[in-house]
């Protein structure tokens, strides 16, 4: 799938669009999902090859990102990528990027102004770049009239109260002062913890682990559901086994009990579980299996 391309699917009566800003290679296989064993990844190269993995070189394919859902005459966006000229000095990838995801939403039929909700699953650099853009100098919120909900526990240890995620980074610091503090300061920041239900199709529910306020975003729609998992996936292979956190979880092993249980959830109720960087599709159901789950049918 090309760069700025745009796919679209229906949950019910609530519209999905996917906005990718790029896809590509992203790491050596193992380095991304530590736990996984390289048979496991060969027995099943089927699926996951060229989409999510080049067996020749052994990396892992993904995408940066962003879904607009409509709901209820509303437009929300879940994440917000990476953002463009950030100092993000221990990730090159991130460093100074030069993205365009107001230019792509344009693109997409999804003005800015337009915009009345956005929803960080969690406050990692490549979910909250967009959130602000640089006015002369002046971080401001690149979505003027939108809300953005963030998940309490999550603006607490990236936030100046949890010393900017402990100091272990000093990204986590410049991202918060860039993206999140903004947002704050505009009035437009609206802290949620527990669940917060946004309308008659879609709530927020906590599911820590890959941060301590991780979150997924649920939607049902004329008996039709979907679940926006953020970052419980990186690749499709922490759903055949989703003991195997990726190499960016806080905790590893919160992680892998909260994915057991979403994907779980998503097996029972038939729901299209959609991660925010799988590459190909974008989206698939899930089917329970022995040891874990299968990959049923990708979104169209």
């Amino acid at each position: 799938m090309a760069e700025d391309t745009v796919q679209k699917f229906m949950i019910g009566d609530v519209e999905v669009l996917r906005v990718v800003e790029w896809q590509g290679p992203l790491a050596p296989a193992r380095r991304l999902v530590p736990d996984s064993r390289p048979e496991l990844w060969r027995e099943h190269e089927d699926q996951l090859a060229p989409g999510h993995w080049q067996p020749a070189e052994d990396l892992a394919v993904a995408a940066l990102q962003t879904w607009v859902v409509r709901s209820g005459g509303r437009t929300v966006l879940v994440d917000t990528g990476v953002g463009r000229d950030r100092e993000r000095p221990a990730n090159p990838r991130f460093h100074r990027r030069d993205g365009d995801l107001p230019g792509r939403l344009r693109r997409a039929g999804v003005d800015p102004a337009d915009v009345d909700l956005v929803v960080n699953t969690h406050i990692h650099a490549d979910h909250v770049g967009w959130n602000t853009r640089d006015a002369g100098g002046t971080w401001v919120p690149t979505f003027p009239n939108a809300r953005y909900l963030l998940p309490a526990a999550d603006d607490h240890h990236f936030g100046p109260e949890g010393g900017y995620g402990g100091g272990v980074r000093v990204d986590d610091r410049l991202l918060y002062e860039d993206s999140v503090a903004p947002v704050h300061r505009a009035g437009q920041a609206r802290v949620w913890e527990g669940e917060h239900r946004i309308d008659e199709h879609l709530v927020l529910a906590p599911a820590p682990g890959h941060t301590p306020g991780s979150s997924v975003l649920r939607v049902a729609s004329r008996g039709e559901r979907a679940v926006f998992v953020g970052d419980l996936l990186h690749s499709p292979v922490q759903i055949l086994r989703p003991e195997c956190s990726s190499c960016f979880c806080l905790d590893p092993r919160q992680a892998a009990v909260t994915r057991r249980r979403e994907l779980e959830r998503a097996a029972e109720d038939r729901a299209l579980v959609v991660p925010a960087h799988f590459a190909g599709a974008g989206a698939v159901e899930v089917r329970k299996a022995r040891d874990g789950f299968t990959l049923h049918r990708w979104a169209a």
